[in-house]
């Protein structure tokens, strides 16, 4: 049990933070969740363009943060680049967390390689395996989750504070990019030479496993180019619906 475990607890600190940041800045937010939680916060990246703001925020000063990533073993060629620049320029620890071998091999044994083409409840139980689980895994024994998130990247974000309880994994997360556009972020990299996902320049907002993400077109909404056959536009993986 963590430190800060108990509904009650729980939502009276998201209250106070959120009350106490409400006009911070995403930097004075890092810096005030580093100094809260410690090395009791962990930071999970997929080396997008908001992630690698906050990579580069977290590691620049020095904060006592986790920094981890879910490796789900079809990820693109150019996100695997991106981790290894992020790697040489900061030299600095970034864990990678993988699906279990077990629950993979059953699937893929049974099911073969694209069975999330097939069908909704195929592709949530791919994404259990490759994402949610190790997820938790990278999560446990931490009392604040920091993520990438900006409320206008989907209909099931736009309602989000910067700090909330997530009742799944049963911990505080913080979303310091809340308030910021695509855009923040694209000149935040290019003026602070962050390492960058040159898939972002060929139409990809949102980069995940490569078979399940395509760019997207104009006036397509951010998420239209993950799970595209779907066809939803409040899908999610599972990582965020807590």
């Amino acid at each position: 049990m963590n430190e800060y475990s108990g509904g009650k607890i729980m939502n009276e600190l998201v209250s106070k933070l959120n009350k106490d940041l409400k006009e911070a800045s995403a930097v004075e937010v890092l810096k005030a969740v580093a100094e809260k939680f410690g090395d009791k916060a962990v930071f999970t990246t997929s080396f997008g363009v908001e992630d690698q703001v906050i990579t580069d925020v977290i590691f620049a000063n020095d904060l006592p943060v986790k920094v981890v990533t879910l490796d789900t073993g079809r990820l693109f060629e150019e996100t695997y680049k991106v981790y290894n620049r992020t790697l040489e320029k900061y030299g600095k620890p970034i864990q990678p967390f993988y699906p279990k071998n077990e629950p993979l091999e059953k699937m893929l044994a049974e099911k073969g390689p694209y069975s999330f083409y097939l069908s909704v409840e195929n592709r949530k139980e791919c994404c259990n395996i490759r994402k949610v689980e190790p997820l938790g895994r990278a999560l446990s024994g931490n009392d604040c989750w920091i993520t990438g998130l900006r409320a206008s990247q989907s209909e099931n974000r736009e309602g989000l504070d910067k700090f909330v309880y997530d009742g799944g994994f049963k911990l505080i997360k913080s979303n310091p990019l809340l308030d910021w556009s695509l855009e923040d972020c694209r000149e935040y990299v290019k003026e602070n030479q962050v390492p960058y996902n040159v898939l972002h320049d060929k139409g990809f907002v949102s980069i995940g496993c490569a078979p399940c993400t395509r760019a997207i077109q104009a006036g397509e909404n951010f998420r239209a180019g993950r799970w595209w056959w779907e066809g939803n536009s409040k899908k999610e993986c599972g990582l965020h619906q807590h």
